[in-house]
């Protein structure tokens, strides 16, 4: 497929009228409905986007890296309805392009803010965090998923879920992880703020748990990962997220995922102790240091 370079920032890789065969994933009303997934060219994003297409929603899709995504866009589009553009997150003309794709498709009914960045590899102490370092660590993590809820919030549906993505390394002080950590812990109280400011809004904290991914590769350089679930993983407890009932706050996916599987009781998939949550899970794996990464 051709690229198209649109006068906005980034790159238009597909369009909504691509062919495909997946049934849409329509609402009660009958209505087809779409979701925003940004950092969808790899790893979470990725296999959340293929799931999410193989369920017949509608997919507009970004990632910074424009063979990766184009690749992506060639298979899903396949499947459904697909816009991917190329850009950064925290470049606000690329989040304009996306409200633009957005408005396209009528508006979206799901947000998954799933792109960020982890910081310097290996990740340096407090005391010797770099500040433009630790600056752009916040910009990618907490002000762009923030502008670009600001940017969609008329183009977003009565209903809309929001699943913010984070890490048990919001809620658990572990060493070395003071940049990204606070990141997602900043992340974590505005989505709370987010969601108690707009009460018709379903608004989730997602801790995708461990997974094999290049960034918890980079959060740990040089060690073995492949002990570490596939992204795979934690789609169904996202799906439980998207498609059920379940009222905003903060959640483990792969959690829920057990839960869908009948192996954890629903009751105890939102997490009104995340610290607890945090040092259970650590704890359970023997790994008292260890900390989960997207």
């Amino acid at each position: 497929m051709t690229t198209h370079s649109p006068s906005h920032s980034g790159s238009l890789v597909g369009s909504a009228a691509d062919s495909h065969t997946s049934p849409p994933s329509r609402t009660e009303s009958g209505r087809t409905r779409t979701a925003l997934i940004t950092g969808a060219s790899r790893g979470l994003g990725l296999a959340l986007a293929r799931q999410l297409a193989h369920d017949g929603w509608q997919l507009l899709i970004d990632a910074r890296g424009a063979q990766a995504l184009e690749a992506v866009h060639d298979e899903l589009s396949r499947v459904t309805p697909v816009v991917a553009l190329t850009g950064d997150i925290t470049d606000p003309d690329h989040r304009q392009a996306l409200v633009s794709a957005a408005r396209g498709f009528g508006g979206i009914d799901a947000l998954v803010n799933n792109a960020g960045i982890l910081g310097p590899s290996p990740q340096p102490a407090l005391l010797d965090y770099p500040l433009e370092a630790l600056l752009q660590v916040y910009q990618a993590n907490v002000f762009a998923p923030l502008a670009l809820i600001q940017a969609l919030k008329e183009a977003m549906k009565p209903g809309v879920r929001i699943l913010n993505v984070t890490s048990d390394a919001a809620v658990q002080p572990y060493e070395g992880w003071g940049g990204y950590g606070s990141s997602k812990a900043a992340l974590e109280q505005l989505s709370a703020i987010l969601a108690a400011e707009n009460p018709g809004w379903r608004v989730y904290q997602v801790d995708p748990g461990d997974m094999r991914t290049q960034m918890h590769q980079e959060a740990f350089p040089g060690e073995d990962i492949s002990d570490r679930p596939l992204p795979e993983a934690s789609v169904p407890g996202f799906l439980r997220l998207l498609n059920g009932d379940l009222p905003g706050g903060r959640y483990q996916a792969q959690a829920l995922s057990r839960a869908e599987a009948g192996r954890l009781p629903d009751d105890a998939v939102l997490s009104t102790d995340p610290q607890a949550e945090a040092l259970e899970h650590a704890a359970s794996r023997g790994e008292v240091s260890h900390v989960e990464a997207f």
